[in-house]
This record gives structure tokens, sequence and C-alpha cells, in this order.
């Protein structure tokens, strides 16, 4: 040979270590041929970079395996080579060559080779990477392991890196020929296989990915191909054999153009394509350019987008296209609106988004002519859940300070400035975040129907949310109300903080402060409604 071919050696890796020594290539068609030969390689210790691989693998399993780890028994040297010239390295020779020498062979013996399963499981799966040296690089990996270097496993290893990036392209392309290979069925009266399927795999996952279908399609016969191989499943036996097809266009011509569960198919896919939410560029980066040509609905998908892209986005768009001005709308408003009752309560509110995320309105409690209006910011976390006002732990702390102050919660009405409760997640839990001012307005609707309707003579604001939609003035400070009755739309509107904030101050001395200025500010309510004018 003249060093650009290889000899075959045979499933057992006789002769290996002899073809290394006069300077051949081993031509390796296999996972398990890799095996045999790294086995008698490893035995004699002979070096990674005296060897040159060559050839094609398909698939296989590396050494026995056991629970937790694998053994790499030592070898003895081929009986090709023994009893004559023994392969030794050579004193004294750069690069370690291996040279025959006269005398009793010298194996250079290494203790048992153990790998551990991780290690194991991933040779096997990096042997299936297209890469023209991988027989080479997964025996400098068990090489190097034998040897002590541990660190090969490790992705911050030169070696560990690309074993892990092998591994990793394995595993996509698996998952990739899962998801998009696409049967299609023969008539039964030309037999097995009933389906038939093409793909173009960019590694060689077919022995792996065929039994996943095994186990999906039961009984029923099927055949997938390849450019390479192809495997048939006849119900009960799984056949690996070599390239059947050469090309989609015959698989095509040996399904028949009658299938009708592909047929079925394509008329879902049109009817739930939705052209006004297409997003061309999107679609295209979700599923690689080399699955859309042999995908039933690749045919088709171009023909949509071009619909789309010439009105149809625009007919499927009404409702968002009706709220720009001067936007043509192509069909009827009215006859594109869905049928909708007029917003005439509570709970159909839809003035501003909170209620996408909350789990009830709530509305207020209490006499609908009570004297006495409280307003707070929302419904808090428990009131959401609850739909009543007031029912969490500031609402209780809220039920103390109206018992200090000489009140019956009974005889008053309790109600918020926005109806629905706005939180943020913090884990599993729901946080409240205060509404912006454009949710105070759209809330502003209800408060006043609820002022309209009771007529309190006096409201009492709880914070500063509540005085700024009491008041309708976003620029209210409550700085500058705290403590001072002021009229407006006749009637009294005491400021006081809001019963959350007393619960939020970590001093014991600032908690008593702020409780002591809700509950004078509740007794200025009363004097104001008893007609003392607060003094």
């Amino acid at each position: 040979m003249d060093g650009t071919e290889g000899r075959r050696v045979d499933a057992a890796g006789t002769g290996a270590a002899a073809e290394v020594s006069a300077g051949q290539p081993l031509l390796v068609q296999d996972f398990a041929q890799w095996r045999a030969v790294a086995r008698e390689l490893l035995a004699v210790d002979i070096a990674p970079h005296t060897v040159t691989w060559i050839g094609h693998a398909d698939d296989g399993d590396l050494f026995s395996t056991a629970p937790g780890e694998a053994a790499l028994p030592d070898a003895a040297l081929p009986a090709a080579v023994a009893p004559g010239p023994a392969l030794a390295e050579t004193p004294g020779q750069a690069g370690g060559a291996l040279t025959a020498q006269t005398g009793p062979p010298k194996l250079n013996a290494k203790p048992t080779l153990r790998l551990p399963r991780k290690l194991m499981e991933m040779l096997e799966t990096a042997a299936c990477c297209r890469v023209a040296d991988r027989w080479a690089f997964l025996y400098r990996v068990v090489w190097r392991w034998q040897h002590g270097e541990q660190v090969v496993l490790s992705a911050a290893d030169e070696d560990g890196s690309r074993l892990h990036a092998m591994v990793k392209a394995v595993q996509r392309e698996e998952h990739d020929m899962h998801a998009y290979v696409r049967f299609r069925e023969r008539p039964e009266a030309d037999g097995a296989p009933r389906f038939v399927a093409w793909f173009e795999p960019a590694h060689d996952v077919l022995t792996h990915v065929a039994q996943h279908f095994v186990a999906r399609m039961g009984r029923v016969s099927w055949m997938i191909a390849t450019p390479d191989a192809s495997v048939v499943w006849d119900g009960e036996t799984l056949h690996h054999i070599g390239p059947l097809l050469r090309s989609a266009r015959e698989l095509t011509d040996a399904a028949g153009h009658g299938d009708a569960g592909e047929a079925l198919w394509l008329t879902y896919y049109r009817s739930i394509f939705n052209p006004a939410r297409l997003n061309a560029k999107l679609l295209a980066s979700h599923i690689p350019a080399r699955f859309w040509k042999h995908l039933p609905e690749g045919n088709v998908v171009p023909e949509m987008v071009s619909q789309a892209a010439a009105g149809a986005r625009r007919t499927g768009q009404f409702e968002a296209v009706g709220q720009r001005r001067g936007t043509t709308i192509v069909i009827a408003a009215d006859k594109a609106q869905p049928q909708r009752e007029a917003l005439s309560t509570l709970d159909q509110c839809r003035r501003c988004d909170l209620w996408q995320h909350a789990t009830q309105v709530v509305g207020g409690a209490g006499p609908k002519d009570a004297r006495l209006m409280l307003v707070g910011e929302q419904p808090g976390d428990q009131e959401d859940l609850a739909g009543e006002p007031f029912v969490g732990p500031a609402g209780q702390l809220l039920d103390r300070m109206i018992l200090d102050a000489g009140l019956d919660r009974k005889t008053m009405y309790l109600t918020n400035a926005v109806k629905h409760f706005k939180w943020e997640p913090r884990g599993k839990r729901r946080l409240h975040k205060t509404p912006a001012q454009r949710e105070v307005e759209a809330c502003g609707y209800w408060l006043d129907q609820e002022l309209a309707h009771a007529q309190p003579d006096v409201v009492v604001a709880l914070g500063s949310t509540a005085l700024k939609a009491v008041l309708g003035n976003a620029g209210a400070a409550l700085k500058d109300y705290v403590g001072t009755p002021i009229r407006h739309d006749g009637r009294w509107v005491v400021t006081v903080y809001h019963p959350s904030y007393v619960l939020r101050l970590p001093d014991a001395a600032a908690k008593a402060q702020a409780r002591a200025v809700i509950v004078d500010g509740l007794k200025l309510a009363q004097r104001l409604m008893a007609g003392d004018g607060g003094s």
C-alpha cells in the first residue's frame, strides 16, 4: 500500500498493531471495529499520534458495560505479530515512533482500563458525529484517560470541549429527526412497507432514531431511507440495510400521489394559518431550510406567505387595524366585530388591562347611603381572591383602628380607587404594584358612580392614590393634605395614611405615630359628620 488507502481490520481488531508498526493506515468502517482496534492498541500502549485512521462509522457500543463502569481488559499481542518482532518504543527517537525489535515481545502492559459510564455514553454518541477524524479523536480521548488525564472529560479541556460539542450536535440531530421525519402512506395493495419516509441527516443517527419510531409505530410496517443507509421495520424485526433510494423524488414515486392523510394534514394546516400573526423571519429561524424541502407543508407555505403579503394580513387583522386612525378596513367593521353586550356593570369592565391578570373585580361594600365613605388604593392579594375589599392584613388593621376611633365599620362604605388587583410575581407570591395614573383615571368612572349613588357627607382618602382619585388631581401630594380637611364637590375630604403603610414601617415608634394619624383622621371625619366643622 502507498499509504493513501488502508487495510481493513476484522471485527476483533486482529492485526491492527502490526499494521500500525508497518506504517499502514487503519480502515475502520463501523464503531464495533473501532472498539476492537482500540482495545488492541491500548493493550500495547500505542500513542495516538502514531496511528492513522480512515473510513466511516455507523454505530455501536464501546467495550462491554457493567453497572456504573466498564472494564477494558489487557489484550495479548495478536498472533499475527508474535512470535516475530515485537512492538516497542525506540529510545531517543523523536515522536516515539514504533519500530520492530527482535526477541521476546515487550508489551508495556497497562492495567485494566476502567471508564465511567458517562464517558462511555459520550464516546458512543460522539461516534455518530460526521467529522473526518472522529476515530482518531475518540482514540486520543480514551488513551489520555488511560494515562490518568481524567480532565479529558471536562468541558474546560480542549479535547473535552470538543467531545461535548460533538455529543450535543448528535443529540440535536436526533431531536430534529424525531420532529421532521414525515411518513407517506403507500396503497395497501402494494404491501409492506405501509409508510415510507426520506430524511437527510447531518450525522449518523439513523440507528438510534429508528428505535424511537419502532416504539411509536407499533406493528405497522415502515421504512426510513437516507442517502447512506436505510432501516425497514416489518412489524417485528428492524432491518438495517444499505441505501435503497437516491432522493426524495423516488420516495414520492414509491408512495404514490394518493396519500389521504397528507392531504388532510395540508387542509388542516391551511385552516389554522393566521396571516395577521405571520412572522416570516421567525418561521424560518424555527425550522432550518434543509428540513422545509421535505415537509409536506413546505410546498404550501410560500404561497400562503405571498397571499398574506398581498392582502390576507389586512383582512385578518381587523381588530388591531380598527384601532388606528385613518386606516382603511377591507371588510365592514360592524360585520367583523364580535357581538358583545355593552359594558354596563363593573364585572364587565375592560377600561384598562388590569382585568387580564386579576382573579376578579373587587367592588365596594357597605350601605349604599352611608354618610362616611373610605377609599383605598386597590384590592390586595386576599381581596382579589375573596372578591371583598379590606379583608387582608391591612383591612384587619383598619378594623381595629375604626374601633379605636369609636366608629362601626357596618355603617360606612369601603371601596378602592382601582377595582382590580395589580401585582407582579415574586417567586410563588403575588406582590402589590402601585397602579399607574392611567389606570386610576380609567377606574374613576366607577368611583364617580359610587360617590353619586351614596352621596356621603365625608370621604376619607387612605393614601396618595386614593387622594388623587377623589380629587381628580394627579398632582395632589399626600403631605399637603394629611390631617387637614378640605371641601370638594360639596363634601368633606379627610386624608390619612393607608393601613398598609403602617404595616410596612420597621420602627415601632413610627408605626404608632402613623397609626395615630389614621385614628385621628377617622375621629375628625366623625366630628365633621356631626357638623362641628372639625373642631
